[in-house]
């Protein structure tokens, strides 16, 4: 009685196994759209600060590698008229290492692509030097460690920061003054994964209020507040890039120029 049980357990099992199917889904796609990354950042401890920008097109939902935008034009120019040209040093990839840029001064980016004209501006956004980096444990387990850097905020105006900490992976913040105008004050990671003599980086950029509200928006879409069955559902995120030409062929991405400092720190 129980080989006969098991038998029926085993053929029903492969009956059922049988049974799937493979499934093609089948995804409407939409035409390419241009997608720009150009974050110029300007460090005031290096005395070169080459600056690139990336073109790529967005690809159907299973395609594995990302089409670059190939033979396009881009360029910056400022309020005085002068052009600075990114030459394309490999298939989407533009470079220029002759921008000196002024706090006094706006940049506006043109791109050339495929017989449109694609274009944005932004400031030039300073930031404050990062001071020291402070260390303990702490988190879930007790022995994450928990790092604060901290910098000095100016009390002039209303400052927005985009923060990086990287380990083998990289780790964001996007925070604005509100509450510590004029204070110094800190940011804070935690890291699971670091071990004693880890030579660490944290970063500070200064950003305008455009680009943090754009990020703002991207990390609600990416599901930090860990989803729902009530959860507002993504939408599309657009940048300040604006497609003179065809304003409903719009391009994805966003164009800034920060200022930025980079605190190195070997973790004790």
């Amino acid at each position: 009685m129980k080989l006969q049980k098991f038998l029926l357990a085993v053929l029903f099992s492969v009956g059922f196994l049988s049974c799937e199917d493979v499934v093609d889904v089948e995804l409407k796609e939409s035409a390419p759209r241009l997608v720009v990354e150009a974050s110029l950042l300007w460090d005031v401890d290096k005395e070169e600060n080459t600056q690139f920008i990336r073109l790529t097109t967005t690809a159907p939902f299973f395609e594995e590698n990302i089409p670059p935008a190939i033979d396009a034009t881009v360029s910056v120019m400022d309020d005085n008229g002068r052009e600075y040209v990114f030459e394309e040093m490999a298939d989407g990839i533009f470079r220029n290492d002759e921008i000196d840029p002024s706090l006094e001064l706006e940049y506006t980016l043109i791109i050339e692509y495929e017989g449109e004209t694609y274009s944005a501006t932004e400031p030039l956004v300073p930031t404050p030097q990062l001071d020291f980096v402070t260390q303990d444990r702490g988190g879930f387990s007790g022995d994450d460690y928990e790092f604060k850097v901290y910098y000095t905020d100016p009390a002039e105006m209303q400052n927005y920061y985009l923060f990086r900490y990287v380990n083998d992976d990289v780790s964001l913040q996007i925070y604005d003054d509100e509450f510590t105008n004029g204070n110094r004050t800190f940011a804070f990671f935690n890291d699971e994964d670091a071990s004693t003599g880890d030579i660490v980086a944290f970063e500070i950029q200064g950003i305008s209020r455009g680009f943090y509200e754009y990020m703002f928006i991207l990390r609600s879409q990416s599901g930090s507040s860990n989803g729902g069955p009530f959860q507002t559902q993504p939408g599309i995120v657009r940048g300040n890039i604006v497609n003179i030409t065809n304003p409903d062929n719009f391009a994805f991405g966003y164009f800034r120029l920060s200022g930025t400092n980079m605190l190195p720190y070997v973790v004790q």
